[in-house]
């Protein structure tokens, strides 16, 4: 099977070096919190305006997402009182949305439709809980397909999709139980040390891993990401501009973004143990001229063990089916492993907030920030995942 039967790249203008993220900020990340995702993503936009030195007016662009956030150029100038001309754009967000919203506003820029773009997301699914039956999978459980041909064979919701998949990598690769809990341990450890996250206090080893109950086997409770409130923003400038900001330049090297034919239906996808990294990743190394070994520290969208697990591979940082021994022990802790992993905690530790988070923990490794600090790091790479599609978002330090 060729991987044109079942997915394709999208074909990506070359955008490096065209713009660098120059703020970020950060809304709390909680559980429940009562808090409205419109009010999360202001404190957010206003976080990261703040840390570009920028005035509100300053802030011509917004991406976001077509769920949920729903901070739009209305929104903006509710809550910053202005009234200037904003350029706005469906194609950001969280998931695979947060890495590509940064072409989205390069070709914005480029075009001179906008000069400084915020992207941003919010969610406050926690506090949705009573209303959300099943978290997520309430989505899910909303079409007609799934409601027809998946849940009546109790093929629903996600943790059974992907403790599927996670057995089909055991028997296909000699994937273990120890290896996906290799991935949990390290993101908890990183989640332990950050202030900001919401598991922060919730020590994990791998023996409580695995004392820890099956939910769908072979996954524990850790094996699958939390459900919180909170959000991010980060603002994108033209490179020239950025250099004359306040922070350190953080460039935006390369971005790619594929597609899988078969969608969300993950039942009816050709290779089961993949993911469309093996389309995305190529296309934003060429872009940015830069190969995986070049990587200093990689966030990943992580609703599940599995899902990290595939990712590394199918982004070129191990070949295929070598995930696991890849991933075993320390090799994806922030201090001496071989990839430094998800180093604020992941959606499996930090906080569910579809990826928006994994972006500016990148920014912050390489300004130095990071609570969980890689030392030098200069490239860091943010991998998006929605199932149907799948991001890559290279970022390098300085703009060099």
């Amino acid at each position: 099977m060729s991987l044109a039967d079942w997915g394709h790249a999208e074909p990506y203008e070359d955008v490096s070096g065209e713009i660098g993220i120059v703020g970020i900020g950060e809304a709390a990340y909680s559980r429940a919190s009562g808090r409205t995702s419109r009010q999360i993503a202001a404190d957010a936009v206003a976080s990261a305006i703040e840390d570009a030195g920028l005035k509100p007016s300053d802030v011509d662009g917004i991406t976001l997402s077509m769920v949920d956030t729903d901070f739009d150029a209305a929104a903006f100038h509710e809550h910053f009182g202005t009234s200037h001309d904003i350029w706005v754009s469906r194609c950001g967000g969280g998931m695979t949305w947060a890495a590509t919203a940064a072409y989205d506003a390069a070709l914005a820029i480029r075009r001179g439709d906008a000069k400084t773009v915020v992207n941003v997301f919010s969610v406050d699914w926690a506090s949705k809980r009573g209303e959300l039956v099943g978290g997520p999978g309430h989505f899910h459980a909303e079409e007609l397909f799934k409601q027809n041909l998946e849940v009546p064979f109790g093929w629903f919701p996600q943790p059974v999709y992907f403790a599927s998949i996670a057995r089909r990598h055991m028997a296909e690769f000699g994937t273990t139980t120890e290896q996906l809990g290799s991935i949990a341990v390290a993101c908890r450890r990183h989640a332990n040390r950050n202030p900001l996250a919401v598991m922060r206090d919730k020590p994990l080893s791998i023996e409580s891993y695995l004392e820890s109950p099956l939910i769908a086997d072979p996954f524990r409770k850790e094996d699958c990401c939390l459900i919180s409130d909170g959000g991010a923003a980060y603002v994108m400038t033209s490179l020239a501009r950025a250099r004359d900001l306040r922070r350190e330049v953080v460039e935006v090297a390369g971005v790619g973004l594929g597609t899988s034919k078969t969608g969300r239906y993950w039942a009816q996808q050709p290779d089961f143990t993949a993911t469309p990294q093996i389309f995305s990743a190529p296309v934003a190394f060429a872009m940015a001229g830069l190969e995986p070994c070049d990587v200093d520290v990689l966030t990943c969208y992580d609703p599940f063990t599995i899902v990290s697990l595939m990712q590394i591979e199918d982004m070129g940082f191990c070949p295929k089916g070598e995930g696991g021994r890849f991933v075993e022990g320390k090799a994806l802790h922030f201090d001496g492993g071989v990839l430094p992993y998800n180093t604020h905690g992941g959606l499996l530790s930090h906080a569910y907030v579809l990826g928006i988070a994994h972006v500016v923990e990148v920014v912050k490794q390489l300004r130095g920030e990071s609570a969980s600090q890689v030392p030098d790091a200069s490239v860091g790479i943010y991998g998006g995942y929605t199932g149907p599609q799948a991001s890559t978002l290279l970022l390098r330090r300085g703009g060099a």
